[in-house]
């Protein structure tokens, strides 16, 4: 049985996703496959790095530095939240990523990004993240909020964007079973998007790209449909929030985010108890 654990993105969101993750790591619960998208792929590394505690930092001790998330990074960068503060100064100094460990870790992990001339998701797996973060930060790239991100050859925009919450991928990967940690409640359905004038004009060079945007809710809700269906049939699991989240992925509050995260940890404890787990 080859277990799945499937991470949708969401910004700030994420802390959600961290608690849960960092309470598998209390009870050394280590699946055999791991994908996500956007904030889900970065705090899915640290999880197969085995840092527990590395996503909470990393997404609470800053929020107060301009280069991490504000209107100054946007300016500077063109980037709301600080690209180059996010995926080289806190992995390589400030939060070292232990890359030792994630590389003797025989876990799965894979990266999902979106191309924007095809408008494709396009995956890539650990050996892409050799101390190197560019396919998670073009991952974590958030359309018109982010620039385009170059590698080898193509470019990248939010993997979120193409392909939500990547279950698709885990299957076709081999999984047999999936956990799926979203960071929406399971009553959320996506709306459509509500820039489309900005979207068109920041993207009319790419109109894969704008398709891709303007078409992201039905894509969302066709996922979660699917998603249902899987866990009518006992495939899937999926650990969400229990009310709906009312942060945004650009939330800077510390207290909403530390009682996203502490609920993400009480709500990965009462999963692990449900099947049974011993660790």
């Amino acid at each position: 049985m080859k277990t799945g654990l499937v991470l949708e993105g969401g910004g700030m969101r994420g802390l959600y996703t961290v608690g849960v993750l960092d309470c598998f790591l209390d009870r050394g619960f280590m699946a055999d496959y791991v994908v996500g998208v956007s904030a889900g792929a970065c705090n899915g590394a640290s999880y197969v790095s085995k840092q527990r505690g590395r996503g909470r930092r990393v997404n609470l001790d800053y929020l107060d530095d301009k280069r991490y998330l504000s209107l100054y990074s946007f300016l500077k960068t063109k980037s709301v939240f600080g690209m180059d503060f996010l995926f080289d100064e806190i992995p390589n100094q400030l939060e070292p990523f232990d890359y030792q460990t994630f590389f003797e870790n025989p876990t799965e992990f894979w990266v999902g990004v979106t191309d924007i001339h095809t408008g494709k998701p396009v995956y890539f797996d650990k050996s892409h993240c050799d101390h190197d973060c560019t396919v998670l930060r073009a991952s974590s790239s958030i359309p018109v909020f982010s620039p385009v991100v170059a590698y080898q050859g193509g470019e990248y925009l939010d993997g979120g964007s193409s392909d939500p919450i990547p279950i698709e991928k885990a299957l076709a990967d081999g999984c047999d079973r999936l956990i799926v940690v979203r960071t929406r409640d399971r009553s959320y359905q996506k709306k459509p998007e509500s820039f489309h004038a900005v979207y068109g004009h920041v993207f009319r060079h790419a109109p894969a790209m704008r398709a891709v945007l303007e078409h992201r809710h039905e894509r969302y809700n066709q996922t979660l449909e699917k998603l249902s269906q899987l866990e009518k049939e006992g495939v899937a699991s999926v650990i969400a929030p229990r009310e709906p989240v009312t942060i945004s992925r650009f939330e800077k509050s510390r207290q909403k985010l530390d009682a996203l995260y502490k609920d993400g940890m009480a709500d990965g404890q009462i999963f692990l108890h449900s099947i049974g787990w011993k660790g």
